[in-house]
């Protein structure tokens, strides 16, 4: 058996009367891949964060090589050879990939550095372990893959010896993952040990030697990763037993709620525009976009959503150019939008769970008075509490800041405010990203139900599978074009592939 690198005994955290984590056990061998797997809001961001010092523990104890140890800060975490890596990068946007390297480390004190020796030693680490950057490039320049090969180097470069992965295949395309794969297998042959937070059962099980599942907070159970499935996992990490989701397709939609004709928008950007796209979406059918990230996806969301209008073409809204082509003219058409970033674009983090769900309707009667200076706060807390309740939305507190939660419950919260308003046309763009299995399927259902309602949906996700699963009509985009239209129905799923890659 492998030597354990790290156990973590009896962990519990505690914020006033709730518990985030009561009585963890957890523990890593050396060399070996070790999986947090649970829902959001389970308990495995705050473990991590009392790993590497953000928290103190309420109780329990953390040893390293067998000798107990207090981690009092991340400074210190690093010392005793912890790093990890966030879903969402600390890097600084404005530096090179070697000035976000060396930054803040503990060899960069005093007036000079010698820049040559450091990036011989950078470059030796990263020919040593596969991660491949370009050291003088800004991160602005470079790919989220590299720049999470970046965050990764800069651990290593700090002597980590344990590695967490925060959900690191979350922003990344299918050749990106294959390179991770390939980044933690040398890892691992190198005696580093990896603690894998993920949501996904394949890689789970692709990456893993052990799992160990959280559940409200507690230890549910560790498993050998090559002695159970998917179906187990996903059961034992939401409680219950959930069954695979087969959805009823649409075959005949009602009349265009979207109508783009020979649409185009920065038509010469390859990665960024569209050119000549025509499509429709039609009253009570979801339809699909399939295609690679980066391949004008984000531009087709943004034009249904009014917040950039086409440069040539014809965009219709129920039949209609419509009267104010902005966000806000959109929403009083009853456009509803769960944006590509919900921390950017769908939320304000530090406005209450209360408020963020009413952002959109505050100057409404039911919650303002006439002159629309005061808010009718029991009315919102009595309409709030009840979508808390239906959506399942776990939070400490309706009063509780919206970037305090977990990204599924952050998820729901978008998901409330906009299928409350009743939309006619729902823009989902990576509707569930980052969010665990339960979480997934509750999003998925409710797509579905508002679909059967009546309401239009443009599904825009990087998951292939999540788009033949719920769509009733594909299109593929490739660098902005339309390369082919399927049906929902037994799609072919080999063509499918073939146009996704400009084929």
């Amino acid at each position: 058996m492998m030597e354990e690198l790290l156990r973590m005994e009896g962990i519990s955290k505690q914020f006033g009367e709730f518990y985030a984590n009561r009585n963890v056990n957890f523990d890593v061998r050396a060399g070996e891949v070790h999986t947090l797997l649970g829902e959001n809001g389970a308990g495995k961001s705050t473990l991590m964060n009392v790993l590497i010092g953000l928290y103190q523990p309420s109780a329990g104890d953390i040893y390293l090589h067998g000798q107990k140890v207090k981690i009092e800060s991340p400074a210190q975490a690093v010392k005793l050879g912890i790093g990890m890596v966030h879903q969402h990068f600390m890097l600084v946007e404005a530096m090179t990939v070697f000035e976000n390297i060396i930054l803040g480390d503990k060899q960069t004190k005093g007036q000079f550095i010698q820049p040559k020796e450091r990036k011989k030693e950078i470059l030796n680490l990263s020919w040593r372990y596969g991660l491949n950057v370009e050291l003088d490039a800004k991160i602005t320049e470079i790919s989220v893959g590299a720049q999470q090969r970046v965050e990764i180097l800069k651990a290593l470069y700090r002597g980590a010896e344990l590695l967490i992965l925060d959900e690191p295949t979350a922003a990344l395309t299918d050749v990106e993952v294959e390179g991770l794969y390939s980044i933690i297998d040398k890892l691992k042959s190198e005696g580093k040990s990896i603690i894998f937070i993920s949501h996904k059962m394949r890689e789970v099980l692709h990456v893993s030697n052990r799992v160990t599942i959280l559940r409200a907070g507690e230890t549910v159970c560790t498993l050998d990763a090559g002695k159970t499935t998917s179906q187990e996992m996903a059961n034992l990490m939401i409680g219950r037993e959930l069954s695979e989701a087969i959805y009823r397709k649409v075959d005949v939609p009602g009349q265009p709620i979207m109508e783009l004709k020979d649409v185009s928008y920065r038509k010469g950007v390859k990665h960024g525009g569209l050119s000549d796209v025509t499509l429709k979406i039609g009253k009570g059918e979801i339809l699909g976009i399939a295609g690679v990230d980066g391949n004008g996806q984000s531009q087709l969301a943004q034009l249904a959503a009014g917040v950039i209008q086409p440069e040539s073409g014809a965009f219709l809204l129920k039949g209609k150019v419509p009267a104010v082509f902005s966000p806000h003219g959109f929403i009083d058409e009853h456009v509803s939008n769960i944006p590509e970033d919900r921390n950017l674009m769908g939320l304000v983090g530090d406005m209450t769970v209360e408020d963020n769900l009413v952002l959109k309707c505050t100057d409404s009667e039911r919650f303002s008075d006439a002159n629309g200076w005061h808010l009718k706060r029991k009315d919102i807390r009595n309409y709030t509490g009840k979508l808390q309740e239906k959506y399942d939305i776990r939070c400490q507190s309706l009063l509780q800041e919206a970037r305090t939660l977990s990204g599924g419950n952050q998820q729901k919260i978008i998901l409330a405010r906009e299928l409350e308003a009743e939309p006619d046309l729902l823009i989902a763009v990576h509707p569930t990203r980052g969010l665990d299995i339960g979480a997934t399927r509750y999003v998925r259902d409710s797509m579905i139900e508002a679909r059967d309602k009546g309401c239009s949906v443009l599904l825009i996700s990087a998951d292939f599978d999540e788009v033949l699963q719920l769509s009733d009509r594909i299109i593929v985009l490739f660098e902005g074009e339309v390369m082919g239209e399927y049906s929902g129905k037994n799609p072919p799923i080999q063509e499918i592939s073939l146009a996704m890659a400009g084929k």
